[in-house]
């Protein structure tokens, strides 16, 4: 599959090698393509990464994802599935840039005929794309309103590690808010555990034997 990845930084590079070594064909997408040439990765502008992609990644700062996406032009991402592991926070990294609403309701309504699927953004780049590297299985969630856009996006994150029975579907689209307003209680566990290599499982209630 071919997968454009909109970004350069930490999160796009781990994702992108963990999507190539599973076979697929990325390319990452860059306003300044000329000056990321050293990364090891493909890199492109990012008109030329929406064209050539069949699903696109956001993993850009959340507080620039819609005006880069808009700059793109709905009319080259209408129907590409588009994956969003971006989170909005202000300089210091105190508060979210949209406290009352989610990033990806945001690029939902800015790209109404672009299927929009949250994920991977309760985590760290690590995390993201070792899952084997944590004590045990944990959870990853997908927020979204069309079926096969989650299916797909499912099968992409059982080519980074995460089975079936670790993908967690939570709803529409709306339900990106609690996605990405776990950054703030993702900081505050980094600090107490003085690492950000760790991840949150659901454990549901004991089936009962009676």
């Amino acid at each position: 599959m071919r997968i454009g990845l909109l970004g350069t930084g930490n999160v796009a590079q781990a994702l992108a090698r963990g999507w190539r070594a599973a076979g697929h064909d990325v390319l990452l997408g860059s306003r300044r393509p000329e000056e990321r040439k050293d990364i090891g990765l493909p890199v492109a502008g990012l008109d030329e990464t929406a064209a050539h992609a069949e699903v696109l990644v956001n993993a850009t700062p959340g507080a620039v994802s819609v005006d880069l996406l808009r700059s793109i032009g709905a009319d080259a991402i209408d129907g590409t599935l588009l994956i969003d592991v971006g989170v909005g926070l202000t300089d210091d990294y105190s508060e979210l840039t949209h406290p009352n609403y989610s990033l990806s309701e945001q690029i939902q309504e800015a790209l109404p005929r672009t299927p929009v699927v949250k994920t991977l953004c309760t985590m760290d780049s690590t995390a993201m794309t070792a899952p084997d590297a944590l004590e045990g299985p944990s959870t990853v969630f997908l927020s979204g309103e069309d079926a096969e856009a989650k299916r797909v996006t499912g099968a992409l994150l059982t080519d980074l590690g995460w089975p079936q029975s670790s993908q967690l579907d939570i709803g529409g689209i709306v339900t990106a808010r609690g996605q990405e307003h776990f950054a703030l209680l993702f900081m505050g566990i980094a600090n107490g555990l003085g690492a950000h290599l760790f991840n949150i499982k659901v454990v549901a209630q004991a089936k009962s034997h009676g």
